[in-house]
């Protein structure tokens, strides 16, 4: 297997391969060049932002800056909206179901390291993140490897999700954990 394969796998892997320290340099360039773009130039926005997810990025509504690892890890759905300053470590897969709303500063992290020193030197490993649609995740909010999030889930501000959480409650908290059921 290949590094990246071994990557989006969840095994352990070498991120200073030569072909996935290209594929973070590619990600990291979209990013600055997206976070540079002015309100007025939408249609740069939109290309860049194809470029750069494995899906969705011609509905996207984005406020820069925004930051990633690959790009080409992240699957959204229709008109996901990302608020300023948002980062997604895609070393593993990210999907995200349609309109689903994160709020400024939310973090999606997928990587995993080893708790043997040496080890870590070395390499690390992730798990992939599903985020079903229709959700809200508040400002601040970190969402770690390897949790689902079910549909019409709202995250409350500031909470650290660390297991998944089911469809059609409110959840928050470090770490975070279902208060109750939206009522519809």
């Amino acid at each position: 297997m290949t590094e990246r394969e071994k990557m989006l796998a969840g095994e352990l892997y070498n991120p200073l391969d030569a072909d996935l320290v290209m594929a973070r340099e590619r990600a990291r360039d979209l990013c600055q060049t997206l976070n540079q773009t002015r309100e007025p130039e939408q249609e740069l926005r939109r290309g860049l932002l194809s470029d750069l997810f494995g899906a969705g990025g011609d509905t996207v509504w984005m406020q820069p800056p925004f930051y990633c690892d690959y790009g080409s890890n992240i699957y959204l759905g229709t008109r996901i909206f990302f608020n300023f300053n948002c980062i997604v470590l895609d070393v593993c897969e990210v999907r995200i179901g349609d309109y689903t709303l994160f709020g400024p500063g939310v973090q999606i992290l997928t990587p995993i390291h080893p708790f043997n020193a040496a080890l870590r030197r070395e390499q690390e490993s992730g798990k992939p993140v599903e985020i079903g649609a229709d959700v809200w995740v508040g400002g601040g909010a970190l969402i770690l490897a390897g949790v689902h999030v079910g549909s019409r889930a709202v995250i409350g501000a500031g909470s650290v999700v660390t297991r998944d959480i089911p469809a059609g409650v409110f959840a928050a908290g470090n770490p975070c954990r279902v208060i109750r059921d939206i009522l519809e």
